[in-house]
C-alpha cells in the first residue's frame, strides 16, 4: 500500500477529483492555498514539530478541502499531480524559523501554480482560459507575502498614503493650507485591503453632482471645487488638470468668473 500522503494528494486526488473548468480549477487552488496558509500561520507549531529532520524527505501538501498534511512524496513515478518541494524538514534546524517558513511558503506558491496549470494543460485550456485562470489567481496575495508579513506592510503603506491624501484634500477644502479645492484621481488598488476606503469615499461624495454636466461624483475622476459658489466640477468639464490645479490659489468656476466680470 502506498503512503497516505502519496495517495491523498497524488494518485488518489487526481483520480477522484479532476477539475475541468477554470472555475473548478480556481476553487481547487483556493482550497489548497487555504490549507497551506493554515499550516504556515495558525497551525505553525504543529507544522514545525511534524517536520522532524530525523525523518525521511517530507513534503507539505494542501488539499482542496482546506486541510494540510506533512507526508512522504508519492511513490509512483511520475506522480499523478506535480509534487511539492521535497525535504523541507531537512532545512528546519539550519535556518531561522521565520526564514524557513518563508522558504516553504515560496515553494508552496510554486506548487499551487504548477497544480493549477497542470489541470489547465490536461483539460486543454486555451490561451484565454489560461489567462483568465492566472488573473483570478493573481488577485490573491501569495502565501509568501502572507507569511513574511509583506501584505500587512503593503496595507499600512497604502493606508498611510490614503490618509495623507485625504488629509491634504480636507485641509485644502477648508482653506487652511490653500484655497484650492480638488479631488485627486484615485489610484487602483492591488488587493482587497483598499476596498473600504473606496466605499467610504463613494458614500461621502456619491451624491455630489458636477456643476457643469450634472453627472455624479466618481472616485476615479479628477474634481475641483469653486471657492466662490462651493460647487464641484469635473476637471475635464472646466478644462482644469491636476497639475494646473496645484498652482491655483483661488479657483473660480466659469459661472462665478463671469459674474465678477460684469459691471
Amino acid at each position: 500500500m502506498e503512503t497516505g500522503g502519496g495517495v491523498g494528494v497524488g494518485a488518489g486526488a487526481g483520480a477522484n477529483y479532476n477539475p475541468r473548468t477554470v472555475e473548478e480549477v480556481f476553487r481547487d487552488f483556493k482550497g489548497r492555498r487555504a490549507g497551506l496558509i493554515k499550516a504556515l500561520t495558525n497551525d505553525v507549531e504543529d507544522f514545525y514539530h511534524q517536520c522532524d529532520p530525523e525523518k525521511e524527505n517530507l513534503c507539505l501538501y494542501g488539499f482542496p478541502s482546506e486541510q494540510w498534511e506533512v507526508n512522504l512524496p508519492a511513490e509512483e513515478v511520475p506522480p499523478e499531480l506535480p509534487e511539492p518541494a521535497l525535504g523541507i524538514n531537512f532545512a528546519r534546524d539550519g535556518m531561522q524559523e521565520k526564514d524557513w517558513l518563508s522558504l516553504v511558503a515560496v515553494h508552496s506558491d510554486a506548487w499551487l501554480l504548477s497544480v493549477a496549470f497542470y489541470f489547465g494543460a490536461r483539460f486543454g485550456f486555451d490561451k484565454a482560459d489560461r489567462k483568465r485562470l492566472f488573473n483570478m489567481i493573481n488577485e490573491f496575495p501569495t502565501i509568501f507575502e502572507i507569511v513574511s508579513g509583506a501584505v500587512k506592510k503593503q496595507s499600512k503603506e497604502k493606508s498611510s498614503v490614503s490618509n495623507h491624501s485625504s488629509n491634504k484634500s480636507k485641509s485644502n477644502s477648508k482653506g487652511r493650507d490653500s484655497q484650492v479645492k480638488y479631488a485627486r484621481m484615485a489610484q487602483p488598488k492591488d488587493d482587497d485591503e483598499g476596498l473600504d476606503d473606496d466605499e467610504e469615499d463613494e458614500e461621502e461624495h456619491g451624491d455630489t453632482l458636477c456643476g457643469a454636466c450634472g453627472e455624479n461624483y466618481a472616485s476615479d475622476e479628477f474634481w475641483i471645487c469653486c471657492d466662490i459658489c462651493e460647487k464641484w466640477f469635473h476637471g475635464k468639464c472646466v478644462k482644469i488638470t491636476p497639475a494646473r490645479a496645484e498652482h491655483i490659489k483661488q479657483y473660480k468656476c466659469p459661472s462665478c468668473s463671469n459674474k465678477r466680470a460684469r459691471p
